[in-house]
C-alpha cells in the first residue's frame, strides 16, 4: 500500500498503526502519530487500519528549554 509518511511517499505492507511502527522500526516510545492531521492515541493503532493515499506524520518529544 502507498502512503505518505512524513511527507514523503512510502510503499508499506503494514495495515494498520501498530503494523506501521513495528515494520518502520519507530521507537517503542516518545512518538506521537497524526493520521491526516488527527492525532491517533496509541491505545487506539492496532485498531486504525491504513488506507491507501493516507498521510502519517510521526511526533517526536523532545526535550530542552
Amino acid at each position: 500500500m502507498k502512503i505518505l509518511f512524513n511527507q514523503q511517499p512510502l510503499q508499506v505492507s503494514a495495515t494498520n498503526l501498530l503494523a506501521l511502527s513495528s515494520e518502520l522500526q519507530l521507537p517503542t516510545s516518545g512518538i506521537a502519530m497524526a493520521v491526516n492531521n488527527r492525532l491517533v492515541p496509541r491505545t487506539q493503532w492496532q485498531d486504525f487500519l491504513l488506507q491507501d493515499g493516507m498521510s502519517i506524520l510521526v511526533i517526536k518529544a523532545v526535550c530542552g528549554g
